[in-house]
């Protein structure tokens, strides 16, 4: 069970930990504020305020989207291993050694796609990145692919560590996930959430990872040996099973801060349930086979394997979504909560991945799928839980950690206002995209009709109140986690935070 203690001791940074996970966050802040800069220009470009050339606008869309989705796993990875390391034994040298390769990807990334000129998407879809018809080269493709492979072995090592920690505490991932009380005995009231919910991260997003590799090397070796074809659809299905795993492990990793935090500003514990070990089995089944959805227009595609992604598509979402917000919501009741930054992010974020999973189910039913898919909703729906959950999550460990240091749950004036202004400029920026994809307004088009701009101004203007609150964030931050804690990490108690 999470302690009930604001600011526990085995919580408390030092030395080369602080630095690495100090490296962590504000890398991630400062990321997420380019990347929505680079967002806010593409909208403004569709509205006719400024003007983008279309090759310069697919370079930063795939700029965008690589960028933005590497950056909220960095973010919630480091939500794991802050947590995890109080239960498990991890290596200092692999958690950098995941920063290195992704600042080493990144850097692959920015290159062939600012110098290399590379604009076939986050998606690489074969053959695409090989026929740049004059605006990139095959090489700006296979480096922008070893960028995303480093990213990925890096993140795939620092799984191996954490289930080598966890094994060694847990006999195996199975005992891990708790699947020895999912029918009977008495539960270990002890057993952390967190360790459940970083085995089920460490088994599917480790599958999905390596799906990745095996297309990554495998194109790799297309471009420089063009003889050795790749069936389309088969590296179609294994690019969309590695990017939906990927970014779902973002917003699982990330509602660890939610299982560890949330009771300490409540004052009450949160217990483990059966119910609990359930739902977390569950999704990590279902999470790894959920990905046909995205391939429902592929009508070549084996149709039980469709069908088996219509059905995931329905399941996946609820299990663990119902039993960590009935969770978190009957911890809230009657708890006295104050609603300091922390708490005030962490209810957001559950409100940001319900209202933008429900979009996603709906774009994964068949029926919609086929009016939907190519339309602005689908941009909507993970802007939705992307903006609005995962990066609520990961910065409510970050105002977590910056109230350690200055010995106080945050809760400035500029912060009440921050705040505000951040959910405001994100509902209006995600129901803007909802409203085009519901009037049939088609992605990733650099230009659009006269007819389409409303929707555009309304989430441009979204875009730039979301822009200047979390540059808000980003300073305050950043200037938080470089912060010397006055008294070395001194507690406050949870009754302070409730009080």
């Amino acid at each position: 069970m999470a302690s009930l203690t604001m600011y526990p001791d085995d919580e408390h940074l030092t030395g080369s930990a602080r630095f690495a996970f100090n490296l962590y966050m504000i890398t991630a802040v400062l990321l997420v504020v380019v990347f929505m800069l680079v967002g806010l220009t593409m909208r403004m470009s569709q509205t006719g305020w400024v003007g983008v050339p279309p090759k310069f606008f697919y370079q930063l869309l795939s700029m965008h989207g690589a960028g933005m989705v590497g950056t909220m796993v960095l973010a919630t990875t480091a939500v794991m291993w802050f947590f995890l390391r109080k239960y498990v034994r991890l290596h200092l040298w692999a958690f950098v050694t995941n920063y290195v390769m992704f600042m080493a990807g990144a850097l692959c990334i920015i290159f062939a796609v600012f110098i290399g000129g590379y604009a076939a998407l986050w998606t690489f879809l074969y053959p695409l990145p090989t026929h740049g018809m004059g605006m990139w080269s095959p090489h700006a493709s296979a480096l922008f692919m070893l960028g995303y492979l480093l990213i990925g072995v890096g993140e795939l090592i620092f799984y191996l560590d954490a289930a080598a920690g966890i094994i060694k505490v847990h006999g195996n991932l199975g005992r891990a996930l708790g699947l020895q009380w999912l029918f009977g005995g008495d539960i270990n009231p002890d057993h952390p959430k967190t360790v459940v919910a970083s085995t089920s991260m460490i088994i599917a997003n480790s599958l999905g990872i390596l799906a990745g590799a095996v297309v990554l090397v495998m194109s790799l070796i297309n471009i420089f040996f063009p003889q050795v074809a790749i069936d389309a659809l088969f590296a179609k299905t294994l690019i969309y099973w590695f990017g939906h795993m990927y970014i779902n492990a973002a917003i699982y990793m990330g509602v660890i801060a939610i299982y560890e935090l949330l009771s300490r500003y409540t004052g009450k514990p949160y217990p483990l349930s059966r119910v609990f070990l359930w739902g977390w089995a569950a999704t990590t089944v279902l999470v790894i086979i959920v990905f046909p959805h995205h391939l429902l227009m592929d009508y070549a595609e084996p149709h039980w394997f469709l069908t088996l992604g219509q059905f995931a598509s329905w399941g996946s979402g609820f299990p663990v979504v119902v039993v960590t917000v009935y969770g978190a919501l009957t911890n809230l009741w009657r708890s006295n909560i104050r609603w300091t930054m922390p708490p005030r992010l962490m209810i957001l974020a559950l409100f940001g991945w319900v209202a933008g999973g429900f979009g996603a189910i709906l774009d994964g039913t068949i029926r919609i799928n086929l009016v939907m898919h190519n339309t602005q909703w689908v941009p909507g729906h993970f802007h939705f839980y992307l903006l609005l959950g995962v990066l609520a999550m990961a910065l409510s460990l970050m105002y977590h950690e910056v109230g350690r240091r200055t010995n106080g749950p945050p809760n400035s004036g500029s912060d009440r206002v921050g705040f505000p202004v951040y959910v405001i400029g994100g509902l209006i920026f995600v129901f803007a995209f909802l409203a085009g994809g519901h009037a049939s307004v088609p992605r990733r088009m650099a230009e659009h009709l006269q007819a389409w701009t409303f929707t555009d101004k309304l989430g441009s203007i979204g875009a730039m109140l979301v822009v200047l609150a979390m540059l808000y964030f980003a300073i305050r931050i950043t200037a938080g986690l470089l912060r010397s804690s006055r008294s070395g990490g001194a507690d406050v108690g949870a009754a302070d935070a409730a009080g």
